[in-house]
C-alpha cells in the first residue's frame, strides 16, 4: 500500500500540471480584456504601461512558466515563512490578483475559513443523516420509512442548489422569520452567544448544501446494504445465532461502506463547486464568491489559482478514495 501510495503521488505530479496547462490555454482563449474596467479617460499610454506592468506583454510560456514557480515553489515558501517566521520568500514576487493588487493565496487565506464553516458543516451533517437513512431503508425495504426516505431523498437529488436555497429562504426566513438569510462573514466567535449566533447563520446554507449529499449518500448507502444483506455470509450469521444488531452494525454495515466510504471521498470536491452558487445566495464572502468576483472581473490569475486549486482537491479525492477502498477491503491488493 505505501508504495502504491508513493506511485499515486508522483503520477500527480504530471497529471496536475497537464490540469495547470490546460486551464491557463483555456483562460487564454477566452474573451475579455482586464483592462475593459479601466476609465476612458487614462491615456493609451497608461494603459500599455499597466498592461506590462500586469504581464501581459510577455510571451505565453513565459507567463505559464512564471505561474507555475510562483504558485509550485514561491507560495510553499510563504507558507513556511509563516509557519515558522523565516524569510525565505523576501522579495520574491507572488502570483498577484489583477483584481486587488495583491497575492492571490492572501486573499484564498482569509476567504477559505468561510468556506470551510459552511462547506465542512453540511458534509459532516449530510454524512451522518444520510448513513443511518440509508442502513435502515435498507433493514426495513418497501417499509414506509423506506418509501418515504426514497421519495424524500430523490426529491432532494433532483433540486439544484440555485433552486432549493430561495426555496428555504422564502420558507424560513420570510414566511417564518427564524433565520436571517444573510450570511455575516465579519461575524467572530468569542464566546457561547456569539457562537449560537454563528450557527443560526449557517442553517440555510448547511441545509441547502447537505440536502444534495444526503440524498446521494443515502441512496448508496440503501443499494450497498440490500447487496449485502442477501449474502451467504448473512444468513450463515444469522444461523449461528448472533443478534440482527450484530449482524447489521458489523458484518453487513462494514461490508457496505467499502463503495460509500469511495462516494463520500470523492464527492468532497463536488459540494466546494456546490458552494461556489449558495455563497452567492447567501453573500458568503468565501473562495466560491471570490471566482466569481474574478471571473466577472476578468481578473485571469486568480480564475487560474482557484480553478487549480478545485482541480488539486479532486485529484486529491481520488487518491484518498483509491487508499480507503484498499484499506477496507484486504481482497484489494495494488502491487
Amino acid at each position: 500500500m505505501l508504495s502504491y501510495t508513493l506511485r499515486r503521488l508522483i503520477l500527480t505530479v504530471p497529471t496536475l500540471l497537464f490540469i495547470a496547462l490546460v486551464i491557463f490555454l483555456l483562460l487564454e482563449l477566452a474573451p475579455g480584456d482586464p483592462m475593459a474596467q479601466v476609465p476612458l479617460t487614462v491615456p493609451p499610454e497608461v494603459k500599455a504601461q499597466m498592461r506590462e506592468a500586469l504581464g501581459l506583454g510577455e510571451a505565453m510560456h513565459i507567463r505559464f512558466i512564471k505561474w507555475l514557480v510562483q504558485f509550485f515553489w514561491i507560495e510553499p515558501q510563504v507558507f513556511m515563512d509563516h509557519m515558522f517566521g523565516t524569510s525565505l520568500s523576501e522579495g520574491k514576487l507572488r502570483v498577484l490578483s489583477w483584481q486587488h493588487r495583491g497575492p492571490v493565496m492572501d486573499v484564498v487565506a482569509e476567504r477559505l475559513p468561510q468556506t470551510l464553516w459552511v462547506v465542512g458543516t453540511a458534509y459532516v451533517v449530510g454524512i451522518l443523516i444520510a448513513l443511518p437513512i440509508g442502513i435502515y431503508s435498507a433493514y426495513r425495504q418497501y417499509s414506509v420509512f423506506d418509501q418515504a426516505g426514497t421519495f424524500v431523498t430523490m426529491i432532494g437529488y433532483s433540486i439544484p442548489p440555485f433552486f432549493s436555497g430561495p426555496l428555504v429562504i422564502a420558507l424560513f426566513s420570510v414566511q417564518l422569520g427564524w433565520f436571517d438569510f444573510v450570511y455575516d462573514t465579519t461575524h467572530e466567535v468569542t464566546d457561547w452567544a456569539s457562537f449560537k449566533v454563528q450557527l443560526s447563520q449557517m442553517v440555510l446554507p448547511v441545509m441547502v448544501l447537505s440536502l444534495q449529499t444526503t440524498a446521494q449518500i443515502s441512496r448508496y448507502m440503501r443499494a450497498t446494504m440490500l447487496d449485502n444483506l442477501n449474502q451467504d455470509y448473512v444468513r450463515t450469521a444469522r444461523a449461528k445465532g448472533l443478534s440482527e444488531v450484530v449482524v447489521v452494525l458489523v458484518h453487513v454495515l462494514r461490508n457496505s461502506m467499502i463503495p460509500v466510504v469511495t462516494v463520500i471521498a470523492l464527492g468532497l470536491p463536488a459540494v466546494f463547486g456546490g458552494a461556489i452558487i449558495t455563497e452567492q445566495l447567501f453573500s458568503i464572502n468565501g473562495i466560491g464568491a471570490q471566482l466569481i468576483d474574478a471571473i466577472r472581473a476578468n481578473d485571469l490569475p486568480t480564475v487560474h489559482t482557484l480553478t487549480f486549486i478545485f482541480a488539486v482537491l479532486i485529484v486529491l479525492a481520488n487518491l484518498l478514495a483509491d487508499i480507503l477502498y484498499g484499506l477496507l477491503d484486504p481482497r484489494i491488493r495494488y502491487d
